[in-house]
């Protein structure tokens, strides 16, 4: 294997986690900067109020995309199994 190919393998694999993590990263980010900005305008400082909406925000992401992501995951790992013999020689 040449250096070009591991690299590219490596490439892939960032991409793919980064693919798939972006949408569960996103939405948690962004209910965390709502829930912030509520809780700067009235003055409560409970630092557990972010934790459910997150969860709930992350599972609601999880159903709606989970196809979607187990998907992709099986297409890449079935390319990186069909790309074994060819990383044999």
């Amino acid at each position: 294997m040449s250096v070009g190919q591991i690299t590219s393998l490596l490439r892939g694999g960032i991409f793919q986690v980064l693919m798939l993590a972006a949408p569960l990263l996103l939405s948690a980010l962004v209910v965390g900067l709502v829930v912030a900005i509520l809780q700067a305008t009235t003055s409560i400082q409970e630092q557990t109020l972010t934790f459910v909406p997150k969860v709930l925000t992350i599972l609601l992401v999880l159903g709606l995309l989970g196809g979607w992501m187990f998907t992709s995951l099986g297409d890449y790992t079935a390319q990186l199994f069909r790309m074994i013999p060819a990383m044999a020689r």
